[in-house]
């Protein structure tokens, strides 16, 4: 004021711009840090004492790397090559002047660390996952000991493997390592905070926007923050300090959107790394989140997979028994329910109860509690199943992100109710944020705010912050960033939560929430349907022979007090089979030593599965053999399968070739082949001069051209032609398969523009079998200078399709293969099976959405009728497909080379079928004929001939599978069966069966009897009610033969 003698700060106009970069280059960690105040964070620094380190392929415990001789090594110098472990000692003297210092061990490198204190992990060390010091300690005091000595264990990969190139390229195996920095050092923790609110502020004023006047109070008081902070006179920090206190204090009002933020870190359970390299990963992630909740009493933190928690509490004991204090706590929080985060498109409908069934009994032994939701954020679309299959595990809430990668369409909700094909309903949430990888900062706290489609509706979101994909996790600076937030004005409310806070927040307002019905189709990642065939294939008969091994052995325990169930062992084999349904195993987009190690699991699950398989065939069939003595011998053949099946089946002949019969079996039983079975209507096979054949079945009339394509799929009673006028059948063709950028992943709308069909004629059509119960020719056709096909299409006796057994031999670089059936069929809909049931898709593209599906998926079969007509597509391990038009696409191969530079390249056996029908596919038995060609018979010689047939199980209504029999999980004198209506209608029935039952109830799908829900057993069965797709479990209590 004039005339009071004070001198006045003369007030200066600020400009935004040179405002923000004065704030931005004061904290910067590149610009400025000699004299900036980033460059304070770290203080005195001094050398270790030691460091010496020893080199090994594998990765062994603690124990043994000790023991090893270890050589001296210094900073810079390389070491490793890719996937190798390097065991880093430590020895180190901190000073005595540094008496009441925070002091750190920085450790600086391209690889993943993990520091080892007393044989027990401490803290991982990754500078992709910004942690880079270890606390020796937070304040030095006299008494602790100065001279320690600490291990490092270190994998030479990143966070995201080793890729060469990019991030996704395949690794590169000659990369070397090395050690930038490795020091003690004084940690000013002071510069940490002033830090931590400067980038608070910075962003307030950054990303609220010029025409918010609260960005420019965040950017004038870091302005005055600078103007009071000398970077060498610490005393003058808290001046600093309360500017952008006051700014933090001044709190919202009561209207404002509410975050509720918990720690999460995704750990891929492989990908571009081996599984054996995700168990340390979850260990240098885990081990880092618990002592970021001992230093932080209000941290939550959650996590998924079941199958990781085994690996740390079967590696790492010490550290598991910490993670189970507290979630004792209800801090440290299993989430999810299931084995592992799976694939949501592929598995099939039983795989996936077991990864919930799994999934939620090991949370419940090991925790006492079931998760309450389902937590996938990151796979590549979600079946129109899971709704009911998450409601039968108890299951009612659903967390899910990766819709955000659509490529085509913005999805409508980030909280709403998903509906399944069922009608079942579960509370979904997608974080608007779009990321399960948060690092806390205000732009994603804005965005959070900003991005939800559902504002007026719901007033909660979450946000899930740490590393992830690679692991890693949060961090205390992501901890220090978001306290700032929990209520500061301009900026949501931001708390620490948990999903069942949130969940429960989100209930409250369910009555204002939309409904989306069907399936969540990403609209990216659909090549993730073919790729890696192999993966695909063995997944697909593992978990027949699964199917096969379970319900026979369940026969067998039925009928013998001496057959021990082998439930042990199954559970090992479903569990390895669960493992390789991750999503980025059995959708083929990992690395090729994950795709070498998801082989060499399928070939354990076939070996020890066969091996249980005949355990259970010579228990249940063993009374069988005992009087063959003296009797002509026959060969019994078992249908696993609940409705009876009349096939042609191979037998030895004379001389040790094959000869062929026809059976009928019973439902899921068996009975002996006879020899004076009426034949069915023979099969002809008729060669026509230009090179052509026709072979028919009196049910089929196929005519193939020299080339191997259809002109010709005629149904004889109807005579109704399937293949129109002027098209081919069977038709192959190959296509440019060039995606953006995410190769495994991706096959673009672009590629339908390079369509070539496959035409070189190598080997003409020619006969191998002749004819009488079965008819078969021959042809081979050149893909390229590299590839090859060779098929053989077949016609049985009494079979209503024609099936096509081909072999290829790929050797191609971003080519996809198809095959495509053009049906004489008009509808604007086709229809595909998914898991316990199907659903329609459009065969136009009218719309963006219909666009965006111009590659989906399907399960064993894909119909496209008409009233009256139609034509299925089967397949025995094939899961891309389309239907444009009139046109039915099967995707056979891909050839990608990222991340796997040798995916599908070599030789591969897959079967197909053409159905045509009259009717609908549900009278004309489409179902069953697909699971037909998917389970076949099993022949066992040598029994008496005239064995009486046997059936265990049957089901009344063709629109009822009988989908798996099992012994219970907790009652060993008890059966599970499921059950699923496949129509898609109403339906009653029975269920009859042999077995010795004496009491019937429902079940839940984690096998909970339902109260009240005892079913009478009556002469002609039990009788069941099914709603439309309605999957059911019914637990039988038996009458053991020894029972009284």
């Amino acid at each position: 004021m004039a005339g009071s003698g004070q001198l006045l700060q003369p007030v200066v106009l600020k400009h935004r711009r040179t405002a923000l970069e004065r704030v931005e280059k004061f904290v910067s960690e590149v610009y400025f840090t000699d004299c900036n105040l980033r460059g304070r964070l770290f203080g005195d620094t001094r050398s270790l004492e030691s460091l010496s380190f020893f080199e090994t392929p594998e990765r062994i415990p603690y124990e043994e790397a000790v023991r090893q001789e270890f050589r001296p090594i210094k900073v810079g110098e390389s070491f490793g090559r890719t996937w190798k472990t390097c065991w880093f000692k430590i020895t180190l003297n901190i000073p005595r002047e540094w008496a009441g210092k925070e002091v750190h061990l920085r450790w600086e490198s391209e690889g993943e660390g993990m520091v080892w204190k007393d044989a027990q992990p401490v803290q991982g060390l990754t500078r992709e996952g910004e942690k880079t010091s270890y606390i020796l300690t937070d304040r030095l005091k006299e008494t602790e000991p100065h001279s320690l000595t600490l291990f490092v264990e270190f994998a030479c990969n990143g966070l995201f493997g080793a890729g060469g190139s990019s991030m996704i390229a395949p690794p590169n195996p000659d990369k070397t390592f090395s050690l930038q920095k490795a020091e003690l050092a004084v940690f000013n923790r002071d510069v940490h905070e002033l830090l931590v609110d400067f980038e608070i502020l910075l962003g307030m004023a950054q990303h609220l926007g010029e025409e918010n006047q609260r960005s420019f109070q965040a950017l004038y008081a870091a302005n005055q923050m600078v103007n009071l902070c000398d970077v060498t006179d610490p005393s003058t920090f808290p001046l600093a300090r309360n500017v952008a206190r006051s700014v933090f204090g001044q709190k919202n009002g009561d209207s404002q959107h509410v975050i509720h933020a918990m720690g999460h870190c995704h750990i891929d359970s492989a990908w571009l790394w081996p599984y054996e390299e995700t168990i340390r990963k979850c260990a240098r992630s885990w081990v880092t989140v618990v002592r970021l909740m001992e230093k932080n009493p209000d941290f939550t933190f959650v996590c998924s997979q079941a199958q990781q928690f085994e690996w740390v509490k079967s590696h790492y004991p010490g550290l598991y028994a910490k993670i189970q204090d507290f979630a004792k706590e209800g801090r440290f929080i299993p989430v999810g329910g299931t084995w592992v985060e799976m694939d949501g498109n592929l598995p099939g409908g039983e795989s996936m109860i077991r990864q919930f069934l799994q999934g939620q009994r090991f949370f419940q032994q090991e925790f006492g509690k079931l998760c309450s939701e389902f937590w996938l954020p990151d796979t590549f679309g979600y079946s129109a199943q899971f709704p009911q299959l998450m409601r039968g595990c108890g299951i009612g809430r659903f967390l899910t992100q990766k819709l955000s990668w659509n490529l085509v369409n913005t999805f409508p909700h980030n909280t709403f109710f998903w509906e399944g094909i069922d009608g079942s309903r579960v509370l979904a949430h997608f974080p608007p944020a779009d990321s399960y990888g948060l690092a806390g900062r205000v732009e994603e706290m804005l965005k959070t705010l900003k991005s939800n489609r559902d504002k007026g509706r719901v007033n909660h979101s979450a946000a899930l912050f740490g590393f992830g994909d690679g692991g890693g996790g949060p961090t205390q600076k992501m901890l220090d960033r978001l306290s700032r937030m929990a209520d500061t004005d301009g900026l949501p409310r931001v708390q620490m939560s948990t999903p069942e806070r949130f969940f429960s927040a989100l209930e409250e307002a369910e009555s204002q929430l939309c409904t989306w019905v069907g399936e969540l189709f990403l609209e990216l990642h659909n090549g993730t349907y073919t790729t890696h065939g192999q993966i695909k294939k063995g997944n697909r008969e593992c978990e027949r022979l699964l199917h096969d091994v379970e319900a026979l052995s369940s026969l067998a325990f039925s009928r013998k007090t001496s057959f021990q169930y082998p439930s042990a062992e199954l559970q090992r084999l479903w569990r390895l089979l669960l493992l390789n349904q991750f999503h980025d195993v059995l959708p083929g987009s990992c690395i090729q030593l994950v795709a070498e190690d998801a082989m060499r699991y399928y070939a354990e699950i076939r070996e020890a599965g066969e091996r249980l398989l005949t355990g259970a065939m010579q228990s249940l069939l063993g009374d069988l053999f005992e009087d063959v003595q003296g009797r002509p011998e026959s060969i019994l053949v078992v249908n696993t399968l609940p409705w009876e099946r009349t096939e042609v089946v191979s037998k030895p002949g004379p001389g040790g070739s094959e000869t062929l019969a026809v059976v009928t079996v019973p439902s899921m039983g068996y009975c002996t082949l006879q020899e004076s079975v009426p034949l069915p209507h023979p099969v002809t096979v008729t060669k026509t001069a230009d090179g052509s054949f026709t072979m028919e079945n009196g049910i089929l009339r196929v005519r193939l051209d020299p080339a191997g394509r259809l002109t010709s799929l005629c149904l004889i009673p109807s005579e109704r032609e399937a293949v129109p006028e002027g098209h081919y059948a069977n038709q192959f063709v190959i296509f440019d398969d060039v995606p953006l950028y995410w190769d495994a992943w991706d096959v673009m709308d672009y590629h339908l523009e390079t369509r070539k069909p496959v035409a070189e004629v190598l080997t003409p059509l020619d006969v191998v079998l002749p004819g009488g119960l079965r008819g078969s020719v021959k042809f081979s056709l050149r893909i390229s200078e590299k590839s090859t096909l060779t098929q053989e299409v077949v016609l049985d006796a009494a079979c209503p399709f024609v099936r096509f057994r081909t072999q290829v031999d790929w050797h191609e670089a971003h080519k996809i293969l198809k095959v495509e059936f053009p049906a004489r069929v008009r509808s604007p809909n086709a229809t595909y099976e998914i898991q316990f049931g199907h659903l329609q898709r459009p065969t136009h593209w009218n719309t963006s959405w219909d666009w965006a599906r111009f590659e989906v998926w399907s399960h064993k079969w894909m119909d496209l009728s008409e009233h009256g007509f139609g034509v299925a597509l089967l397949n025995d391990c094939k899961y891309g497909c389309s239907v444009r038009g009139h046109v039915m696409s099967l995707s056979l191969l891909r050839a990608p080379k990222s991340p796997d530079a040798t995916a599908d390249i070599g030789r591969h056996e897959f079967t197909y079928a053409a159905m045509p029908h009259v009717g609908s596919f549900q009278e004309a038995g489409v179902i069953r004929q697909a699971y037909v060609l998917n389970v076949p018979l099993h022949k066992v010689p040598g029994v008496p001939e005239g064995c009486p047939a046997w059936s265990a199980f049957s089901v009344g209504s063709p629109a009822v599978v009988l989908e798996t029999v099992k012994q219970a999980e907790d009652r060993a004198d008890a059966l599970v069966i499921r059950l699923y209506e496949s129509h898609g209608g109403t339906v009653e029935t029975w269920l009859r069966t042999a077995l010795p039952v004496q009491e019937a109830a429902l079940c839940d799908l984690l096998e909970r009897p339902h109260p009240q829900r005892s079913l009478p057993l009556e002469e002609r069965g039990v009788k069941l009610s099914f709603t439309p797709f309605q999957v059911q479990s019914v637990l039988l209590i038996l009458k053991r033969p020894d029972s009284p």
